[in-house]
């Protein structure tokens, strides 16, 4: 057994739980049709991962939480505010965005509004380079 310091505890920790939280998002970005049944379980999903994580480590705040909360709220969003989000959080990768744009949107929005959302995100991409 190897005693490992509780300063660098909390650093792994804090990289495993990032890393998980990232890995959520990009999960979530994988999905191919998602209902409202689906949104709510992807938050009670967290939710419950939250809990047990709680329970695991002392590490507070939870890091990147926002993250994935901020991108799960975003399915609920209309085709207005969408457009606004997206101009707001340039932290998610392309493919994120567009999975929301094509995915929570998709079928309520016709196809010149959808255009519009993509080039938005391809604005915000030329942006990031």
């Amino acid at each position: 057994r190897v005693r490992i310091p509780l300063p660098v505890s909390n650093i792994l920790w804090e990289h495993c739980i990032r890393l998980a939280n990232r890995t959520l998002v990009e999960g979530y970005a994988n999905v191919k049709k998602c209902s409202n049944e689906g949104r709510a379980l992807m938050q009670l999903d967290f939710q419950q991962f939250l809990m047990k994580l709680e329970k695991l480590t002392d590490i507070r705040p939870i890091p990147d939480k926002e993250f994935v909360e901020t991108y799960i709220k975003a399915y609920y969003l209309t085709e207005n505010d969408m457009d606004c989000w997206i101009k707001e959080h340039r932290e998610y990768s392309t493919k994120q965005l567009t999975n929301l744009v094509n995915v929570c949107l998709g079928s309520h929005i016709n196809k010149k509004a959808r255009q519009k959302l993509l080039a938005a995100i391809d604005d915000v991409d030329r942006s990031k380079r």
